[in-house]
Parts: structure tokens; sequence; C-alpha cells
């Protein structure tokens, strides 16, 4: 290593007397420190306030805090976008705060995505006002699943800030909004935090929750200025702007001062004896050598968030990092702990005040650290694979050098076996010089906004000027048509008997919920939605629930019902499903030369055909066969056509297409969430060397959400990017004949077989070349 720092220092002394860095090591680069810009308190801010926040540390604001007070104190809706630990909080408190000092009716909302956040943000408001008598009437109040009903009653009649999230808003503040008169009567203003966090399905059942939010304020004479807050978010005011339907302003000018931080990209080696499906090589996982760093880095004394993508992963990296510490500083055992949702309040309090006294010097969790918690004082951050987008990476990266002396960091991303991971480890500007992604949002799905349409005739009656501006004129003939809707004199009204908010999962499902339940206690471990049941809770189907394995005996969707017992195997499961395509509608359409790139509407008939149990070493214990019905999703997808002259002129001979193709598809899916804000769970694909709706060789990577989510569109907008990158990742890839860091799949049907890289590598290099010269194409 040639640069010293911080960050390169610690991890020389951490890995000192091993070879490991010289082979996994692919990558290091340093981020300079930035110093402070100050501004003056706006002066419309209440003495006794400034008072309060010069108590509590803060002598000046920083120039971005400023500038987005003074945008929300004259009336516009704000999106403010500057760094981790920027103290974007003090920029909605002081508007809010003067506010609510100043008037003494006004209220204000704030939603948070999780609950862990929303309950740091008032432990950090209460403590800015105890004690000062000018402040006792403000009552800030969390609203959430965990609040006792006593409080809730009292929130609703008292409270002037609410703290919630999207979810409780809609089902437990709209559903009975006339409880709530007198608090929607005066709101002023809304706070949606780490507003980057709502894409996909999410954002856009969040999108028509805050819009309902709106109506329903503005009915009652309110009208609230909202204001968007995100550490990672590309064009944040016209994203905040696709959450509320309407005009912000954006702050990004970040003033706030930054240490020096190291980043250092690591791919584990491949182990030498172990092989994984079809004979392919297997890599040491990301959890085990995430957990080797963070041991490292806990011998070292330095303070370490290690992020791991699921919960069992999680307490596996933990364990491991303990287990390695046992051998080697047993002193430093029991200051190496896990932390993800599910525990306890109590627990999780004792376990973010051990972090933040320092008591804790290695932690394994979830992306439950990764949002704006403060947690201040570490020192390195290690990202065990990477988080699904440039956005999450920067957000976990930031919770190093909070707030330390220097401020200065260590960030280690440890690459998974995926194709998206291989690719940023070797090209390192796709992340650290890439800018955060566009969030991606559809409200207008209509799989989507039927169902809230529903939701808000019922809370108020629907107009015609409301209707046209959410594009739902032919959504809600179609429920008046079902006899869901009726039209009156005021507007259309849900027909009697409808009660449409229980029916919405806003967290991603489309249509009803399975409740999966252990048979041994009765206790209700979770849901999932049924169009993704079969392939999740399957019988036999590896289900974690809170750090604890459940394998799963029966599924009966006529019930609604997945019954599972308590097991901790040594594997764990992906399910096997044929999939056929049927092309609807073709939207938009793209041709150059033998390429031909399309944005279509699918009929997608999935089947679940089996599932494979891996051991967690990475190989395969066997595959299991399972006859479940088959269950059609209309979708969208990105379609591309390659002529067979055009394949064969690339070097790839007729019987090699469909491993090819096969290949290339793989890679594909596992790089959508590059130029889309996905994860490769999200999306699914079909190749095939003859497909009888185009008669071509033809693949598809479509949405795995009923309507669509958006990611094909971006897939589509995005087609020459897109392919290339997925070429660069399987060339960038030391296997031979592939494996699953280049273009096998954990989720397969065909069991990753045929797979063709070398085949996959020249179809992407083709599609890569006809790219630069498409040209738009009638449809019709």
């Amino acid at each position: 290593m040639q640069i010293q720092t911080f960050g390169s220092e610690l991890l020389q002394r951490s890995l000192a007397g091993t070879d490991t860095a010289a082979s996994s090591l692919t990558h290091l680069a340093v981020i300079g420190s930035r110093a402070a810009s100050f501004a003056d308190w706006p002066r419309w801010v209440p003495p006794e306030l400034v008072a309060a926040f010069e108590d509590d540390g803060i002598v000046k604001p920083w120039s971005h805090q400023v500038a987005a007070a003074e945008e929300l104190h004259r009336g516009n809706h704000v999106a403010l976008c500057t760094g981790t630990a920027s103290g974007k909080s003090l920029a909605y408190q002081i508007p809010i705060l003067t506010t609510l000092m100043k008037d003494l009716n006004s209220t204000a909302l704030y939603l948070s995505p999780t609950k862990a956040l929303g309950s740091d943000q008032i432990r950090s408001l209460t403590s800015l006002l105890a004690g000062r008598r000018e402040f006792t009437h403000l009552q800030p109040t969390a609203y959430d699943g965990d609040t006792d009903v006593e409080i809730r009653q009292w929130a609703r009649a008292h409270s002037r800030w609410i703290f919630t999230n999207p979810d409780m808003l809609h089902i437990g503040i709209l559903s009975g909004h006339t409880r709530w008169r007198h608090f929607f009567r005066h709101l002023r203003y809304v706070v949606i935090d780490e507003c980057h966090h709502y894409r996909g399905v999410f954002g856009s059942h969040t999108a028509l929750v805050l819009r309902r939010l709106l109506r329903i304020a503005r009915s009652v004479g309110a009208d609230p200025i909202v204001i968007g807050v995100s550490a990672t978010i590309a064009e944040p005011a016209e994203a905040l702007s696709r959450l509320i339907g309407e005009p912000a302003t954006a702050v990004t000018e970040d003033g706030s001062p930054r240490g020096e931080r190291t980043v250092a990209l690591w791919e584990p080696d491949f182990l030498p004896v172990v092989t994984g499906e079809n004979g392919a090589p297997v890599r040491r996982s990301a959890g085990a050598e995430s957990a080797r760093l963070l041991a490292d880095f806990v011998v070292e004394g330095a303070r370490t968030l290690c992020f791991q993508r699921s919960r069992r992963g999680v307490e596996l990296t933990a364990r491991q990092a303990r287990q390695l510490l046992a051998q080697t500083a047993p002193d430093l055992v029991d200051r190496v702990a896990a932390y993800r949702a599910g525990y306890l309040a109590d627990d999780r309090r004792r376990l973010e005040r051990a972090i933040s006294e320092g008591e804790l010097i290695g932690v394994a969790t979830t992306n439950a650290l990764e949002l704006g918690v403060d947690i201040s004082g570490l020192d390195a951050v290690i990202v065990g694979g990477y988080p699904g987008t440039v956005a999450s990476f920067w957000q976990q990266a930031g919770r190093a050098g909070r707030q330390r002396t220097s401020g200065d960091s260590l960030v280690v991303l440890v690459a998974r076996d995926d194709p998206l991971d291989t690719y940023l480890v070797h090209h390192p500007e796709a992340l650290l010089g890439h800018p955060v992604e566009t969030t991606v949002t559809d409200p207008a799905n209509p799989y989507i906004l039927t169902p809230h349409l529903l939701c808000a005739a019922a809370e108020l009656p629907l107009r015609d000027s409301e209707i046209e501006a959410w594009d739902a004129v032919d959504a809600v003939a179609g429920l008046a048509a079902d006899g869901m809707l009726k039209r009156r004199k005021a507007g259309w009204y849900v027909a009697a008997g409808v009660e449409p908010h229980g029916e919405v999962d806003i967290r991603g499902g489309i249509g009803g919920q399975v409740l999966i339940v252990d048979t041994t206690t009765s206790q209700l471990l979770g849901t999932v939605d049924s169009g993704r049941a079969m392939s999740t809770v399957h019988p036999g189907a590896l289900h974690i629930h809170q750090g604890a394995s459940y394998v799963v005996d029966e599924l009966d969707l006529s019930e609604g019902l997945a019954l599972a017992h308590p097991e901790e195997p040594d594997w764990t499961t992906s399910a096997r499903e044929t999939t056929d395509i049927t092309v609807t509608t073709v939207a938009e359409r793209h041709r150059a030369g033998p390429l031909t790139v399309s944005l279509v509407e699918v009929d997608v008939t999935h089947q679940v055909i089996g599932y494979l149990r891996t051991l967690l070493s990475g190989g395969v214990l066997d595959a299991v066969e399972l006859d479940m019905p088959a269950q059609t999703l209309h979708t969208r997808a990105v379609m591309y056509t390659l002529t067979p002259e055009a394949l064969e002129e690339a070097g790839i001979e007729a019987g090699r297409f469909p491993g090819a193709l096969h290949a290339a598809e793989h890679a594909a899916i596992g790089m959508l969430p590059l130029v889309a804000s996905c994860d490769r769970w999200d999306i699914g694909g079909l190749s095939t060397n003859l497909h009888p709706d185009t008669g071509l060789p033809t693949v598809f990577v479509y949405d795995g959400y009923m309507g669509g989510a958006g990611f094909a569109d971006r897939g589509f907008a995005a087609f020459g990017t897109w392919v290339a990158a997925t070429r660069d990742a399987v060339a960038s890839c030391r296997c031979e004949s592939g494996c699953p860091s280049c273009v096998q799949s954990p989720k397969c049907g065909n069991g990753n077989d045929p797979l063709d890289k070398a085949g996959a590598h020249a179809v992407l290099g083709l599609l890569a070349d006809l790219a630069d010269a498409f040209t738009p194409t009638p449809t019709a």
C-alpha cells in the first residue's frame, strides 16, 4: 500500500504477518477532509431556542442548515441532501420549533422508515428541550406499533409533534383521520427522514400515503410544508416531488466538516477444496471474511461496525469474530456483539448505549444501524457485500468518523460471490466515482394505485380533479365497474362494506398475505405476500426469524398459512422455478442492426418445481423436488432479441445459444442494481434460443412485482451502460467456466445448467457494441 492514512495504517496493522492483503485487496482510495462553513442564526428564531441549541453545544449552525431552514420558513417544500453526520435534523428543528413556540396550536409530523430512527430523533429532541419551561407544551411523542394504547390516546389529544412511520400513518392515522381532526387542522410541517429509502414498491406506496395525508390536511384548512432529508439521493428536489406530487427546492451545498476517509475494496479468494453447483469454484464467504476483519480491527482497538445483509449473517459474523478473538485475545470476546432489528426495545437501547459509550468495540449489524441513528466515535466500517445501491453504501460508510477529534476513518467493502460485487471491486470508479442512484418509484402502477384510491375514497370523497392529478381515470372506472366505488354529488365514495386499509401492505406485498406460524408455540413469525410465498415458504424452506431458524412443513395458500418448526440446520434453501413468458404489449423499442431491445408488458407464469439445499460453506447438499401450482404475474420487462446470424458471427455456434444466453441473462440480472435501485431478488429473467412471440433468440429481465416497479424501465433507459458493465463483470471474474461471482444465479430454476461463460461474454460484448447505435423504432 502506497497511501499512508489512518485507514491504510489500520489495515496494515490488522493484516501484519498475513499474505491475505496481496491477493484480496483490489483497490485503496482516500477521500480528503473538508473544513466547516458556518452561518448566523436566522433573525426569526426566538432567543430562547438559540440558547437551547447553544447549551447543546451548537454555537453557530452550518451553512446548509440555515439555507434549508430559510427555505422552509418561506413556505417552500425542501429536499435537503448533505452528507452523513451533517446535522440535517437541526435544519428542520429550527423552523418547526420556532413555529410550535409562536403558534401554540400548530403541529408537526415526523416520518422515518424505521422505529429505531424515530426513537433516536425523539431522544435527541427531548434532550434539547429538557429542563426548559418554555418548551414543556411541545410534547414530542412516538406513535407506532410499539406505543401503548393509553399513550396513543394521549398523543391524539395532546401531542404537537408526532413521530411515526409510513405504515402507522397509513393504517393507524389516515384510516381514522376524523379522530385527528385538530392535529391535521393545525399541521404546519411534515418531515420525511432518510427519504432515499422510499424506492421501488415501498416508495410507490409511500408516495400515495403522503398524497393522501396532504389532501386530508388541506381538507380541514391546513397547508403543511414538507422537508425530505437524505445523505444520499440523486436529484433530491425531483425525488421529493415524485413522493409528494408537488414541486420542491433542493439544498445540497454541505457546510459540515468531514474527516479523511480511506476506502478499501476487498475480494475474498477462492476456497482451495470446496466446489459449488455443477463443480463451480466457491469463494471464501463475505461473512467469514468480514468476521476475520472485524476481529482484527477489534484487536487493534478500532471501534468498528460490520454490516451484513441478513439477520442470520449478522449473528454468524458476530459469533465467528468472537470465536477468533477467543483464540487470540480472549479478554476482548465480550466486547463484540450483534445488533439487528427484532430485538426487544430494552435490549436495543442497552446495545446502543454500549456502542456509543465504547463498551463494545465491534458490532455486527444489519441496516438497522445504516439510517441516521446517532452513534458517534466509530473508527471503521466493514460492508459485508455490496448493499444494493451506491446510496446505501455511502450511508453505511458514513457511520464511521462521526464526531471524532479527527473524524478520520476506514471503510472496507468485502465482495460477496455475486456479479455486481465482482464488478465493483474491479471497477472502483463505478462505486467511488458514481453518483448515487435516482430513486425509482411508480405510484401510477395500477396494482399499487387502485387500493390507495379505495383508501382515499374511504377517507374523503374523491373529486374528479384529484383523479386526473393522480392519473387514475382508468383505475377509478375499473373500480366503479367492479362495484367498489359509487358516484355521488360530492364525488366518489367506497361502496358499503368495503374496508380497504387493512388490505394494503405498503412494504412491498401486492395481494394477500401468508402468515408464517411456529407449530410448536403457535407464535406468528411473520408474513409474506402471496405472490412470493411459494418461492420463499414452500415445504422444506428455511425461514429465519429474529436470528432463529425454522423449517417450513406445510404451505396452505387457501388458508394463507405457512406452518414451520424450529430447527438449526447447517444449510440454506433456494427455490427452483420454471418460467414461461408471453408478451402482451410493446411500450417502446430500439433497434440497432441485428439487435432489438424493447420495453414490454408481459405475463410471467411461474411454477416452483423444487429447491436446492446449500451448505453454509457454499457446497451443494442436494436438490429436492416439489409439485406446486403455477402462478401468473403481469409485469414489465426489458426484452432483447438477436438474430442467429449475429450470434454465429460473434463466434457462438447454434448449439451454444442456450448456455450463452442463459449465462448472459443471469449476469445481467445480477448487474441491474447498478442502474436501478433494486435488489436481484426484486427481478427475474428468462432466456431462450427461440421464443414463440419473437421467433428469435430472446432474453427477458422482468420486475418481480405485479404491474412492475420501475426497474425494467430503468434497465431499458440505461441499456448500453447496463450491458457494458455486465460484460466487464464477467470478464473480471477469475473463474474458468462460471461461478456465482459472474454467471451462476442462486435462484436459477434450471439448476444453473446450461451455462456458457465465454459465450455470455461474447453476447454481452455484441450487445454493448450495438447499443451505441440505437435508433427508436415505432411499436406498431
